[in-house]
């Protein structure tokens, strides 16, 4: 039996920039990506903490070192800049696998990996 498990988390992060002209997706700092174990075209869930939406998009990579998470497109009309969200991306995988995974949870202060 497969079953989802979530994967990987960036707990608590800020919107820095919300842009309506593109395509969609969520654009995020490579760094963050990289800690998170995330890829380009993730589909990922977008959960917001200030205002209760939730949702899923895929990711852009964003410039390495920028703190950058950018909500494109339509998913741009569902946060605010400032807002704090949560991304969280799934695997399927064998039920017994699943009980010993361990997800990558990252909890960046200020955008930024901690390193202290």
């Amino acid at each position: 039996m497969m079953i989802e498990v979530m994967k990987s988390k960036l707990h608590c992060v800020q919107v820095t920039e919300a842009n309506l002209n593109y395509m969609g997706s969520i654009t995020i700092d490579e760094d963050l990506m990289d800690a998170a174990n995330l890829i380009a075209g993730e589909k990922v869930q977008i959960v917001d903490n200030n205002n209760g939406e939730r949702f899923e998009t895929y990711i852009i990579k964003g410039e390495r070192g920028s703190g950058c998470i950018c909500l494109n497109g339509a998913a741009a009309r569902k946060v605010q800049v400032g807002d704090t969200i949560i991304i969280i991306s799934y695997a399927l995988m064998d039920f017994e696998e699943a009980k010993t995974f361990s997800p990558s949870v990252v909890f960046p202060r200020e955008n930024r990996l901690v390193t202290d």
